[in-house]
């Protein structure tokens, strides 16, 4: 954004600021820098621990082929549907056996 200022701007650049601030343009500048210091300093703490959140790799056993079970059955009772010769457990409407 600053990167194309010529010669000419950065000289508006600095009336306007001596229009602006006067005499306390050295206590303004001061307290820029100083905020923009404190603002890197910021920038540069979260840097730092978002990468060192981003490396991180707990600690988890690692199972091997040799740790497994060798199969798994299922303790849940099976699904049989139920043939036509039972009768079934639905009640039946009163209109119909009347």
């Amino acid at each position: 954004m600053l990167g194309n200022l010529g010669y000419f701007e950065m000289m508006l650049f600095g009336v306007v600021a001596l229009m602006l601030f006067g005499s306390r343009l050295p206590e303004v500048a001061r307290n820029l820098g100083g905020t923009y210091r404190g603002l890197k300093r910021s920038v540069d703490e979260f840097k730092r621990e978002f990468q060192a959140v981003e490396t991180y790799e707990p600690k988890t056993p690692r199972i091997t082929k040799e740790d497994e079970p060798e199969s798994l059955e299922s303790t849940a009772p099976k699904f049989s549907p139920p043939t036509e010769d039972e009768p079934s457990s639905t009640p039946k409407d009163s209109a119909d056996s009347k």
